[in-house]
């Protein structure tokens, strides 16, 4: 069996990734990868609702109580806090009881294993996509006609 990386059967251990072409290599960083696969999951799987990134971006201003969180949503009281249920399970904020009223505080290391995990793609500089198809334009039309 063939794999999109080129090898067949069983890829090997620590086979390049092919990201646009380039290979890339993790084995030099693959344990601590695999070590962070199931954390980085739960916080991305966390990330990927706008409800939840906007309650992110209120909790980096302060503390604030879940019925102040859920003030500026429609939706009840109820599914805000699955929400925040959702983010408290990806280590993303703590919730603590003070009285009667339930605190969120936003966890300021949360992102770090996340953030380590997007820096090692940042070995690649960006793309211009425009300027790339006018150079391959160019290219065409100065390439000898068959």
């Amino acid at each position: 069996m063939s794999h999109a990386n080129g090898y067949r059967g069983k890829p090997p251990r620590f086979a390049p990734i092919r990201i646009f072409n380039f290979p890339v290599e993790f084995s030099r960083n693959s344990r601590l990868l695999r070590s962070m696969a199931p954390t980085l999951d739960t916080v991305f799987a966390a990330l990927a609702d706008p409800t939840r990134r906007q309650i992110l971006t209120m909790l980096l201003e302060d503390d604030m109580a879940v019925t102040d969180v859920a003030d500026p949503f429609e939706m009840s009281l109820a599914a805000i806090s699955k929400h925040l249920m959702v983010l408290a399970e990806a280590g993303l904020i703590s919730q603590e009881k003070r009285g009667r009223v339930k605190w969120c505080k936003l966890e300021p290391d949360a992102l770090k294993d996340a953030s380590v995990w997007m820096q090692a793609f940042g070995q690649f500089e960006a793309i211009n996509l425009d300027a790339f198809e006018a150079f391959l334009e160019k290219e065409k039309l100065s390439a000898p006609q068959e």
